[in-house]
């Protein structure tokens, strides 16, 4: 990318880098003193690239490090630290992950140096293609419908209990969960919760996703300990996931760390109703409904813990029972907006500012 740029018939003003596969970027454009404005993305703070000295010294990157600034912490033998350091802008995917990367708990050892860049730290949530996560359009679910028609989603959701094997009951209330499975999302108090889940309520539960073998087994397990309210699906299917989303009445997010998330977002746009750890891009994203189910857009715990979580659950299990208030929930998600269109205007905002700077500091 670096040596592509003076082949170009064309010359860009800003470079935007996404994590540490491209974090050397804006090392170099700041080593060689070229024009370019540099952005440098975030998506994860837990994937860095990182590396030894041995690794430093053969690949000749080691003059790269030598630039490291005398006031700076001390320098990480990672390539994410590279792109933080030297980028004009860093950006993370949403504005409480980058308040929350500036402490130990979730700066994954980068906390210092982050708060020495905390000046030129954005975030920005991540979008939503709503054109392919489209209830009205999705030609991957039985029943299509959109705000004014979203009591056809009571077909989707007895068509996933029917997949389930699970007996089909509207009234039942239908839990889903589409993740990756490994500590990161929660798994760990999931597991945990489920005899008290599956004694003290009446609701279902749906899992799909793929990640720790440890997971795969224990979720097994439960899934043939509650075979008529636990359904577990250790595989990527997107199709299935759709019929989750578009099928389920609470969409499962119990995250211990979430930079943005996105199962939130094409939750709201089908209709489900998230539960969610207050953390990065959900506590951004969903406000906590009121009693009486008029305001909010979610379910939220803050504690990461499993009694905290089983608090939520309840709550929302209970809520269920308010029929008018949670159709009303329902519409309510589905109307608000968390596609591209709004995310990319603070992008474009950002560039413009970002070059403003670099235009006055050159003169």
């Amino acid at each position: 990318v670096f040596h592509m740029l003076s082949r170009l018939d064309w010359q860009p003003e800003v470079i935007h880098c996404h994590d540490w596969h491209t974090a050397l970027i804006p090392t170099w454009v700041r080593r060689e003193g070229l024009k370019y404005a540099t952005v440098f993305t975030i998506h994860n703070l837990a994937y860095q690239g990182s590396f030894d000295h041995t690794f430093l010294a053969y690949s000749e990157l080691d003059k790269d490090w030598q630039l490291w600034p005398p006031d700076a912490p001390e320098p990480v033998l990672n390539f994410l630290s590279q792109g933080i350091l030297w980028a004009d802008v860093v950006t993370t995917v949403s504005e409480t992950y980058a308040k929350e990367i500036l402490t130990p708990e979730y700066g994954e050892g980068l906390e210092r140096l982050l708060c020495y860049r905390r000046e030129q730290l954005v975030g920005i949530v991540n979008g939503l293609d709503y054109e392919e996560y489209n209830p009205a359009t999705d030609r991957f679910i039985p029943l299509r419908y959109d705000i004014s028609t979203a009591d056809k989603k009571v077909g989707n959701k007895l068509a996933l209990q029917r997949h389930a094997g699970f007996t089909e009951d509207v009234e039942m209330p239908l839990i889903g969960m589409v993740s990756r499975l490994d500590e990161q999302k929660g798994l760990d108090i999931v597991i945990e919760s489920f005899d008290y889940f599956f004694r003290e309520t009446k609701a279902q539960m749906v899992i799909l996703g793929r990640g720790r073998e440890q997971y795969h087994s224990l979720l097994r397990q439960a899934a043939d300990k509650y075979p008529e309210r636990l359904a577990v699906f250790i595989e990527f299917d997107d199709i299935l996931a759709r019929l989750i989303y578009a099928g389920c009445d609470i969409f499962l997010m119990p995250s211990r760390f979430e930079p943005c998330g996105l199962g939130q977002l094409i939750a709201m746009r089908y209709g489900a109703v998230p539960l969610v750890r207050h953390t990065g891009g959900l506590a951004d994203t969903i406000e906590d409904l009121t009693p009486d189910l008029g305001e909010g857009s979610g379910f939220v715990f803050k504690d990461y813990d499993s009694d905290s979580m089983l608090v939520a659950v309840k709550r929302a299990v209970d809520s269920y029972r308010n029929k008018e208030g949670w159709w009303g929930v329902v519409r309510r998600i589905m109307a608000l907006d968390f596609s591209w269109q709004a995310s990319a205007k603070k992008y474009e905002s950002l560039y413009r500012s970002l070059l403003e700077q670099k235009k006055h500091v050159m003169g």
